[in-house]
């Protein structure tokens, strides 16, 4: 059974959540508000770090001017490590070289500094630091370069390709559709566990909020931010073939590629965002969703499977659920048993679904809700491998394992993770994240996803 501590926090925190839950229902928008928002109580919410605090670094990005959707980007310090062999190309050659390294004693220091990636015994001089180190892409001044006391990490242009690559990961967070951001405290930490344990690189999507923005606008932001990540590598593929293509001619045909530059620039290549354009790998795609966020990636999972091959150079690997946000107007054995379970009892749940859902297709078999309704989306047989994490104590875990079930049925790779003794949310809320079974939870989870992202030849089993 769950702690004496667990207990009593959970009756604490159903009790706050029940209170938000009925002023939203009877006072849904403020009216004192230009934009009819409601009015949220205040989060603790950590701020960016590019600096690699415990090693990872942390930026935030707002992508959509018009809907104030934003990503932050969680790079683990690994990304800054030699890139990985990969088995699928052929050895290089090895190429003998007479060329001497510099006189460090002789060299003028003030052109030498420590390259971004922090290395002693590397060194760049002012020239190339100032070329290649930026935030935007774009050449940075000569006092970036020369600031030895900065350890913010800026990125790189992506012309340079022998840089690690490292997946992606996009994450949802939870909270009911009505609370909860990609910044707060508690997700912070949890997606900085997640890009060390994993090494990928996290973005965690802040998408809209009920029940200013009802049903479909944060499943909208969720394929909003994958097509995004797309664009965003195609962008950077763009500008890396310009790069090389100015780089490797001469005369006229450097002109003409400064031309084509230009029209590449114009095209928005110069707004790449340098973290996923120098170490993001799209190819290998991974969605995680905690809670209502597993509703999320999962619809956004079923999206990328209509999308296909619009979606590249973009590809969906895998998913995790962690304990979703199912439901159904025919309860399961959980529902019935557990329906006053901790955290999140079954009242409360159906009551942050009438503020999701718009009042006219309000169901708890809407297909959002309820995964096992028929002709919810393209068949299951192409859903991605799915990892779904469960917990005992949760009224929900009968329909998630359910859900798995028939994944399984079709050959999908979809694996269920018990966890005893624990609750909703027991490895991303605020009090149990240092828990030993939250940090196993995390532990687990990358040992499976490392199936689908290791390079050939460098899988994990499970």
């Amino acid at each position: 059974m769950p702690s004496v501590a667990v207990k009593l926090y959970s009756v604490f925190f159903k009790f706050l959540l029940k209170h938000r839950l009925q002023n939203r229902i009877q006072t849904p928008l403020d009216e004192s508000s230009p934009f009819g928002v409601t009015t949220r109580p205040e989060e603790s919410v950590a701020p960016p770090n590019p600096s690699f605090a415990d090693g990872v670094a942390t930026k935030d990005i707002h992508i959509d001017t018009f809907n104030s959707l934003s990503i932050r980007i969680f790079l683990p310090e690994s990304a800054l490590n030699p890139p990985e062999p990969d088995s699928r190309l052929p050895p290089k050659p090895k190429v003998r070289t007479n060329a001497k390294k510099p006189d460090l004693d002789v060299i003028d220091p003030l052109h030498l500094r420590r390259n971004s990636y922090g290395s002693s015994n590397a060194w760049t001089t002012r020239t190339e630091e100032s070329r290649r180190c930026s935030y935007s892409g774009r050449a940075s001044t000569d006092v970036d370069a020369l600031n030895l006391k900065s350890d913010v990490y800026r990125g790189y242009e992506p012309v340079d390709v022998n840089r690690r690559k490292l997946p992606l990961m996009l994450q949802f967070h939870g909270g009911g559709w009505v609370s909860g951001s990609n910044d707060s405290v508690a997700n912070d930490y949890f997606c900085r566990r997640i890009a060390r344990l994993c090494d990928v690189i996290v973005v965690a999507v802040g998408y809209r909020l009920a029940p200013e923005n009802r049903f479909p606008a944060a499943f909208e932001d969720g394929m909003n931010v994958l097509n995004w990540l797309a664009k965003q590598a195609n962008l950077a593929e763009c500008s890396k073939s310009m790069g090389n293509a100015r780089g490797a001619g001469g005369g006229t045909e450097s002109k003409r590629a400064d031309g084509h530059r230009h029209i590449v620039d114009v095209f928005g290549a110069s707004m790449v965002e340098p973290w996923l354009a120098a170490h993001g790998d799209p190819s290998r795609c991974v969605l995680l969703g905690v809670s209502c966020g597993a509703n999320i990636a999962d619809y956004v999972a079923r999206k990328a499977v209509e999308a296909g091959r619009l979606l590249d150079p973009v590809k969906v690997v895998a998913q995790v659920l962690m304990y979703p946000f199912f439901i159904g107007s025919v309860p399961t054995h959980s529902e019935i048993k557990l329906a006053n379970s901790y955290f999140y009892d079954k009242a409360m749940c159906t009551l942050a679904w009438k503020l999701f859902l718009p009042e006219e297709e309000f169901s708890l078999d809407h297909p959002a809700a309820n995964p096992l309704i028929p002709g919810r989306g393209p068949p299951l047989k192409l859903m991605p491998p799915t990892l779904t994490v469960v917990a005992e104590h949760d009224w929900m875990r009968d329909r998630a394992i359910a859900y798995s079930e028939e994944l399984r049925k079709l050959n999908v790779d979809a694996p269920v993770l018990e966890y005893k003794d624990a609750v909703h949310e027991f490895a991303t809320l605020d009090m149990l994240l240092k828990t030993p079974q939250a940090q196993a939870c995390a532990e687990d989870i990358a040992i499976w996803v490392k199936k689908y992202i290791s390079l050939r030849g460098h899988e994990f089993s499970y």
